[in-house]
């Protein structure tokens, strides 16, 4: 990430959507930092503020933190927030019946990758920033009233990585239409072309045993081991109040894509 705007703003929504993704707000974050002394300090500046704002926009502060010396700049949150027991949104919760739905487009691994092998261009770079630097905060608003069986969000282990997680700790098989898979606008064409991410085999490594692809294109197989940065919410609620729950998203202008659904078993099934 050139952009220490970026940079530092993607690091905290990052961080920021753990605390969402539990059904909780935001209180206090730390800065943990590890830049080289090379490093220009209008660069460190920006990247402070730009992580600051986002703490802001999600309701918490930024309250200081730990900062060494390293070659590599390195930059994440340690973020505390708070939320109700009984509004506590676990991954362990989804039940036979409901319906999965995930609230952010996937391939951000795929388009950074594409973009540091000069395959994608600025415009599609731009579009995976502006998804990794937006905020599950709206998303998990809306979601509150309906309260889900089971929510995490799709990080670095990707789609059928989260989704194996879910179904393990549930006890379920989730189901998931890869039709159906949102996808940010040239990831395809680069999965397509062969561009995967260091992270994609460690993510097969980890999920592919659990899960069976069938008669699934291996476009759309790489979309879904594709490691995510600040990802979306992975949601399972009942399927009766689905439509409701996609009818409330669109009224707020948010994004939401019913991407399958649970039922009694064990595993992952990709059709």
């Amino acid at each position: 990430m050139d952009d220490p705007g970026d940079f530092g703003a993607i690091a905290a929504t990052n961080a920021l959507n753990d605390v969402f993704a539990m059904g909780g707000s935001p209180l206090l974050a730390l800065s943990i930092a590890a830049f080289p002394e090379s490093l220009p300090t209008e660069m460190l500046a920006a990247i402070f503020a730009a992580a600051d704002a986002q703490v802001r926009a999600a309701g918490g502060l930024l309250a200081g933190g730990h900062t060494i010396r390293d070659e590599e700049p390195k930059y994440g949150l340690a973020v505390v927030g708070t939320v109700h027991p009984e509004g506590l949104w676990p991954k362990s919760g989804a039940r036979a019946g409901d319906a999965l739905f995930i609230t952010k487009p996937l391939g951000t691994g795929l388009t950074m990758s594409g973009y540091k092998r000069g395959d994608a261009g600025t415009q599609q770079l731009e579009r995976a920033v502006r998804w990794m630097r937006t905020l599950n905060k709206d998303a998990a608003d809306a979601l509150r009233a309906f309260e889900p069986n089971a929510v995490t969000d799709v990080t670095g282990f990707g789609l059928f990585g989260h989704a194996h997680e879910m179904a393990d700790r549930s006890g379920v098989r989730i189901l998931l239409e890869s039709e159906r898979f949102p996808a940010i606008d040239g990831a395809l064409d680069l999965a397509r072309s062969g561009i995967r991410t260091s992270g994609d085999p460690r993510n097969r490594d980890f999920a592919g045993p659990h899960v069976e692809l069938s008669g699934v294109s291996e476009t759309l197989a790489a979309l879904g081991f594709d490691p995510q940065t600040a990802g979306g919410l992975l949601i399972s609620l009942p399927a009766e109040r689905g439509p409701v729950l996609e009818a409330e998203f669109a009224s707020r202008r948010l994004f939401l894509r019913r991407i399958g659904g649970v039922e009694e078993g064990t595993g992952v099934v990709v059709r």
